[in-house]
């Protein structure tokens, strides 16, 4: 099939490139983009006037739900919310049941993925066989099975040397390494940030301190073990600082952030509200505004949804007693470009941190609008307001905070390689039709 995507405002980070221009898209790649290339003669063509074309996003930390808790969510059901948001690339971290820790699980969630159709799954591997931090995983036959990155997910390994032997591992296969870092003894069973707030409502708290020092201690393995290393849902300020020194020293390490963290704080705990219950906690107005700052300056390189469907369930239970986790994939991309309208991050930065940063983290072909690559692409109505409610929300899990907002910005089409995977219905300006040849 060969489309032309017109009238459009390209954005592409990668490239450099923001300027009104067309889109030409043969099979599943780009082939031309300002003027088609000679002899194209369009099948279709999507009108995009007034709207944005962006490379589809990759989102670093989702959960499908798929295997071991299909009641949460299923690839099929989080996959086509990802293409509502725009999201064409999921990463799925090892934590399912069974844990992704080899080869055959693996290759049976990509099968899964592709049958579904909407959106592209880049398995997470585990840095331990079952998570348990005692025992290496099987990383080479993992990444043979097509694991782009291996991680421990939020299961802390609290043996050092075992840590040490599996960053040196991963840096041998040139794997890059998710790291989760909270220190154990000092998270102990605590539910959210230590501090006022969970002195006032009386509910064990998780300091600062824990992520600190984890980080700490996992900068010295790297610099040691020299392996490419990428620290996710980083929640505090000062351990974005200490991230900072590392990359200022050279060593290879990145981070991201979740959306939520950009906006929330402890405060939005409120009385006892599950729906902010999250891991790691809502921190400070200090630390949001520190991790703000470090998006701007380019130490944190990605935003990720971390995505977690819960079934209403599991945030009945008193707030300690619920499981942690939002249904965030649908509102990654309009919560950052609140911050452009803050004028806290530019367009570019805003869209570069959920495409083209992503990409560089894990070393994919992807992220991008160039002449020959896939043609994956989301087109944003930037106008478009919504609310954020059961209706709205494509994801099984209805488990957000974020309810009731309404948000300025939404995706109106997506395309995987070229297929349309989601179309806003009813949208006036984005019209798909079919050429007469």
């Amino acid at each position: 099939m060969r489309l032309a995507i017109t009238g459009g405002y390209l954005i592409d980070p990668a490239n450099g490139y923001e300027a009104p221009a067309d889109l030409f898209i043969e099979g599943r790649y780009i082939v031309g983009v300002g003027h088609p290339p000679e002899g194209f003669s369009a099948e279709q063509q999507l009108d995009a006037s007034g709207q944005w074309l962006i490379p589809g996003l990759i989102d670093l930390q989702a959960r499908l739900r798929e295997p071991g808790f299909k009641h949460k969510g299923t690839i099929e059901s989080e996959s086509r919310a990802a293409a509502a948001g725009g999201v064409t690339t999921l990463c799925v971290p090892p934590d399912s049941r069974p844990v992704l820790d080899n080869p055959a699980l693996v290759e049976q969630l990509r099968r899964r993925a592709a049958a579904a159709g909407y959106s592209r799954v880049l398995p997470i591997g585990a840095l331990t066989q079952g998570l348990a931090g005692e025992q290496l995983a099987a990383m080479y036959g993992l990444k043979q099975a097509g694991c782009v990155a291996v991680s421990n997910a939020r299961q802390p390994i609290r043996d050092t040397l075992v840590l040490r032997r599996a960053l040196e591992y991963a840096a041998t296969l040139d794997l890059p390494v998710l790291l989760h870092a909270e220190d154990p003894w000092l998270a102990a069973r605590g539910c959210v940030h230590e501090g006022v707030v969970s002195n006032r409502l009386g509910l064990p708290g998780i300091p600062e301190c824990a992520e600190v020092i984890a980080v700490a201690r996992d900068l010295v393995l790297i610099e040691q073990s020299g392996v490419r290393a990428h620290f996710g849902q980083i929640s505090s300020a000062r351990a974005v600082e200490l991230i900072a020194e590392a990359q200022q020293r050279g060593l290879p390490v990145s981070a991201d952030v979740s959306a939520h963290q950009l906006f929330l704080t402890e405060i939005d705990v409120g009385h006892f509200d599950a729906r902010a219950h999250v891991r790691p906690p809502l921190r400070t107005q200090r630390d949001r505004d520190g991790l703000r700052a470090a998006l701007a300056d380019g130490v944190i390189s990605a935003v990720c949804s971390d995505h977690q469907p819960h079934d209403r369930d599991a945030k009945l239970a008193p707030f300690a007693a619920t499981e942690p986790g939002i249904s965030a994939v649908e509102t990654l991309l309009p919560l950052l470009l609140r911050l452009v309208d803050a004028q806290l991050l530019s367009r570019r930065a805003a869209i570069a941190a959920v495409t083209s940063g992503p990409a560089q983290i894990l070393c994919q072909q992807c992220g991008s609008l160039g002449v020959g690559a896939r043609a994956d692409i989301a087109i944003v109505d930037p106008q478009q307001r919504w609310q954020v409610n059961d209706t709205t929300l494509q994801s099984r899990g209805k488990n957000t905070p974020l309810q009731g907002w309404e948000l300025q910005g939404r995706v109106t089409c997506t395309l995987l390689e070229g297929r349309v995977v989601h179309q806003l219905p009813h949208h006036p300006d984005l019209n798909l039709r079919r050429v007469s040849l």
